[in-house]
This record gives C-alpha cells, structure tokens and sequence, in this order.
C-alpha cells in the first residue's frame, strides 16, 4: 500500500532517466467509489509547478520515484479540470465528514492502491499513525513498535472515499463535483449529529448544500443550544423559509431563543399564517404544555361521518405531521371526544363520528401545566398525544410524545450530570480527609520520635 505522504518530494524521472522535477501532489477524477489518479502535479527546476496526465505520460511508480513513458520533449503540460481534485492541497489536513461513523474527522494521510499501471485512492487515515507517518516513516515505524513491545496495538484509521464528504472548500478556486449528496441521504438525526460537531461557519456551509426540506428536518433534531445559533449564522431569508417549512412548536422553540429583533424580522419574512401560528405558541410560557403543544391537529365536528373525515386527510399537505388520534368539537366548539386512525379506517363511510369516537374522561392538559406533568401524562396512559385545553374545553393543540421523551431524557441527563458531580464531590472530600489524615498520622510520628 502507498501512502501520500511517502510520495510527496519523491523524484520524477524521464523515460530517458533524466530527473525533471519532484511529485507535489495527485489529482483524482471524483465520481468514483475508488477514483482514480488522473493527474500528477510536480515542481521542475526553480520549483516552477507543471501538471501531466497520469495515463498519458506515467509508466509507474516504484516506490522511490515516479518513471515516466516518454522523453521530456515528448511531455504536454495540462491544467486541473473541473472534476479533479488535488490531494494534498485540498485533502490532506482538512477536516472531513466521516458519513460511516457519523462524525467529523481531519485528514492525517491518504491511503492508495496500486492496480497496474495505475493508482486509486482508497480513503483517508483520521488517526494517529497518519500524523506520525507525515513527520517521518521511520518514527511511525518506532512507536509502533514500541506499543507491541508493551503489548498495545496502533491500529490505521482508514475511512474508505465513499464514507467521506469534505468540509471548508474553497468553491471559487477549484469547482468539485463531491457535494455533500450523501448528508441528503442521512436521517436527520445524523446529519444534526455531524452538524452539531462543527464550528458555526462549517455548519453555514454544510447548509448550502442541504435542500431546505432537510436542513429544516435537521435543525430540528439539533440539541436546543445549537438550534438557534445555526439559524442566527443563516441569512434571514432562508433561516425564514426553514423557520415556517418546521413544526410550529419546534419552531417556536427556536424563536424563543434568538435575539429579538432577528426573531421579528423572520416572522415577518413569514407567510401570515404560520407566523400567526408560531406567535400563538409563543404566547405561552415556556416548558409548559402551552409551550410545548403544537396547533398542527386534525379536529371535525361531531356530525361528520367517517367518509368527511377520511376526505379531510387526503387534502392534507404533503409535509403534516404523522397523525395518530382525529380530534372531534362540539357544536359549541369544545372538545367532545378523540378516535384513533385505526377506528376511523375500520368503520363505514357513513358512520357518524359521535357514534365511534371515545368520549369518557377524556385526558387532557391545561396549558399551564409544567412539561413534567404533561411527559407523566402521556406515560402513564401510553398516548401518542395529549390534547391540550382552556379552561371551557376548547382545543388549543396537542403534545406528542416525541417531545415527551425529550422532556424524560433532559430529566434523565439532569439526574445523570447531579449524580456525578455529587460522587466527584465526595470523591474530593474523601481525597482532601485522606491527606489530612496522612498528615497528622506523620505529625504525630514525628511528636512522638
């Protein structure tokens, strides 16, 4: 195997033996599961740079240089196309995006293969063996061997080409055709993951490159103190359209947290009615059911049948959220009664909904009511939501149990972190009562001698 670094520096020869210069980086054609090295890019005399193509002119490289197939007369210099990519200048200590194993990494090495005539780049090496091999070979081989000797193993970290997706390019130099399509393929939950581990102005441009159904999916998976300083660092234009394309209540939670003025300038920027949505939640206090509650429910009147309900969920947008539970009004407004999906699918198109629909005790939350109670609620009677209600009955939203469970595991980690510094704080008082006991069992020694 060959690695990049090991390349660098390493002399070009001539098919006559005459040396023209020395190899300063590779270029690889993009596209490729395993691309291949299209280009080499080598210093000639007064360091001056000259680029050839690979295929063309390069009979092999034999592990101390690279031989060319032809004279150097016979050589045509060529320039970096659009679909190349320069390994060291564009790879190598740049951080990557690891679409594996799901994280951020940096590039210490790229790792090639021989096939013949010609050279593919199999990944990059993230780990510790890279940076070593990058001082010197001779040192990576000692600390190896060292760790073997004590019975420790110092494993390469490759991650192969088609898990990565590169990070800060510098678009108006080279224009590359590796775009971050395969964080479009993620679940949202991973690319908030991966997001969540860069700074601000790599998360900014990650986000050019996700369509806004997916950058607004993942900032809604994003940790709470990440989610409106991403929004912030976007221009107010599309942090607008992401803003209005969420959930009214994750994007209220968002809107709570940003600075005032930018939080009205989005809203205004906003469609009239999913603003009125998000204002109508942010009237509520937060960590509260009001707060917590979103208005996107599906509610009939008790006098529809089962047919105008069934209508009334195909004209839904594409994008509404999952529904569990139709919701039925009185004639007066007030919530009479709640039937699941399924009840509604088995009954007859004709059947009135007061007629199937569940309408003794109905649990339900007032809007006041803290985010503990609410999360209890949702547990105890295992509902996939919960209507919220004023004080005469009528519907304000519900809270689904999605973020019920986030409420259960801030509680979880909040008793997690207590737990912790409790014990790390005993743990010093017993350290601290060591010592001085160590102390005074030596003053005592002493006295006494």
């Amino acid at each position: 195997m060959l690695y990049l670094s090991q390349m660098l520096g390493r002399p070009v020869f001539d098919e006559d033996g005459e040396r023209i210069g020395s190899i300063s980086d590779l270029a690889i054609q993009t596209g490729e599961v395993f691309p291949r090295v299209t280009s080499l890019a080598f210093k000639g005399p007064g360091n001056v740079p000259f680029m050839i193509s690979w295929r063309k002119y390069v009979d092999r490289y034999d592990g101390d240089a690279v031989r060319l197939a032809v004279p150097s007369t016979g050589i045509r210099f060529s320039y970096l196309q659009p679909q190349e990519v320069l390994l060291a200048r564009d790879l190598m200590d740049r951080q990557i995006v690891d679409t594996h194993g799901m994280k951020v990494v940096r590039v210490n090495d790229l790792k090639l293969s021989e096939s013949g005539t010609q050279l593919r780049l199999l990944g990059a090496e993230v780990g510790i063996r890279g940076i070593l091999r990058g001082l010197a070979p001779w040192i990576e081989r000692a600390v190896a061997g060292c760790a073997k000797l004590v019975g420790k193993r110092i494993d390469e970290q490759i991650i192969a080409w088609n898990y990565m997706d590169l990070l800060d390019r510098d678009l108006s130099k080279v224009q590359l055709s590796v775009t971050h399509t395969r964080l479009n393929e993620l679940h949202p939950a991973d690319v908030a993951d991966i997001l969540e581990q860069l700074d601000p102005a790599q998360r900014a441009a990650v986000f050019e490159h996700l369509d806004d159904e997916r950058a607004s999916d993942a900032i809604s998976e994003m940790e709470d103190e990440y989610q409106a300083d991403t929004l912030d660092d976007l221009d107010d234009a599309r942090a607008s359209k992401l803003l209005g394309s969420m959930e009214p209540d994750d994007a209220a939670d968002i809107v709570r947290d940003l600075p005032y003025e930018k939080a009205e300038r989005l809203l205004r920027l906003m469609g009239m009615e999913d603003a009125a949505d998000i204002r109508n939640l942010l009237g509520y206090r937060d960590e509260t059911a009001g707060g917590m509650m979103t208005t996107q429910v599906v509610a009939m009147q008790a006098g529809d049948t089962v047919a105008d309900a069934i209508e009334a969920l195909r004209h839904l947008p594409e994008d509404f959220p999952s529904i569990h539970y139709l919701y039925v009004n009185d004639e007066y407004g007030k919530l009479a009664g709640v039937l699941s999906v399924r009840s509604l699918v088995l009954a007859q198109p004709e059947t009135k909904l007061a007629d199937i629909m569940f309408s003794d005790d109905l649990i339900t939350v007032l809007p006041d009511e803290s985010e503990d109670e609410v999360a209890e609620s949702i547990s105890k009677y295992n509902l996939w939501a919960i209507p919220v209600v004023d004080e005469r009955g009528e519907m304000l939203g519900i809270v689904t149990f999605d973020d019920a469970i986030d409420v259960i595991e801030d509680d979880v980690e909040e008793t997690k972190s207590d737990n912790f510094t409790r014990g790390a704080l005993l743990s010093i008082i017993g350290i601290v009562a060591l010592i001085a006991y160590t102390l005074v069992v030596l003053h005592i020694a002493g006295y006494a001698g």
